[in-house]
């Protein structure tokens, strides 16, 4: 199958390198041609340009931009494509987009691969990245049932675990699992860096480990990516940030009361409540 990538990062890198090591012809678009060329030479895709033009021969299209540009992009490509070309986007707010898209393409999936790491650009581009991890589909009512099938068979040959939900469930759930634990762990960060003792605070440099790195990694990722998140799933986040920052509350004031058991009930309670969301 020709499958065409536009955006070259992380995401759309790795995509390229595991559907070209199942023998898809995979063709890239990147705005820089030094990305291209990158792309290329590491033969993450069969060819890439800087010209959506080349996806012309493509019969599968993801869309691997920041939120913002997804349907702008849609929007430049109509002309290069066949009505039978199926669109779909790695987006991790899902509301918005299938809303703007839709219209413009009556052939678009929505998608989102709950998959990353910290790290971005071509150069991170990793083979492996989506396996054993969620890969969210999010047709609506319209959406050709034909042109969802072919996405979910490319999707679990990526070994992902597929799941169908509305757009709207989507941007709710992960407000909660994907998009507050980047703004928590913001503020941890941003909070640890405000010791004002900088003895105090280049001990506490030295000493971080595994705790720390594995509570502050997504805070320390793409700062682009977080504040897509914030403002194109605003209503949602601002929704677990309130009950977030309610918790928090709570435990300040058992901590200023010395209420050791109710802190230890709560605890008992968190200890049970993580298991299902791992």
């Amino acid at each position: 199958m020709n499958i065409g990538i536009v955006g070259l990062g992380l995401i759309g890198g790795s995509l390229a390198l595991d559907l070209k090591g199942l023998g898809h012809q995979v063709l890239g678009v990147s705005r820089h041609s030094k990305t291209c060329q990158i792309a290329i030479e590491r033969g993450i895709v069969n060819d890439a340009s800087d010209n959506l033009t080349l996806l012309a021969a493509a019969e599968v299209i993801f869309i691997c931009t920041p939120i913002a540009a997804i349907a702008p992009t849609v929007q430049q490509l109509i002309p290069h494509l066949s009505p039978e070309v199926i669109v779909t986007d790695v987006g991790s707010v899902k509301t918005m987009v299938v809303e703007a898209v839709t219209p413009l393409w009556h052939n678009f999936v929505g998608g989102h691969p709950m998959a990353g790491t910290a790290n971005s650009g071509i150069e991170a581009a990793i083979s492996g990245l989506f396996a054993g991890n969620p890969y969210v589909l999010t047709p609506i009512e319209t959406t050709p049932a034909a042109s969802v099938r072919i996405v979910e068979e490319l999707v679990r040959s990526l070994n992902s675990t597929v799941y169908f939900c509305r757009p709207e469930d989507h941007d709710r759930a992960v407000a909660w699992i994907s998009h507050l634990p980047v703004m928590v762990s913001a503020g941890l960060i941003d909070a640890c860096g405000s010791e004002t003792d900088p003895t105090v605070l280049e001990l506490a440099q030295q000493l971080a480990s595994s705790g720390f790195r594995d509570t502050s990694r997504v805070g320390g990722g793409n700062p682009e990516l977080g504040v897509m998140m914030a403002r194109y799933n605003q209503a949602c986040l601002l929704r677990s940030l309130t009950f977030y920052r309610h918790s928090l509350d709570q435990i300040i004031e058992l901590v200023e009361q010395e209420n050791w058991q109710a802190l230890e009930n709560i605890l008992k309670q968190t200890q049970l409540q993580r298991p299902p969301f791992l």
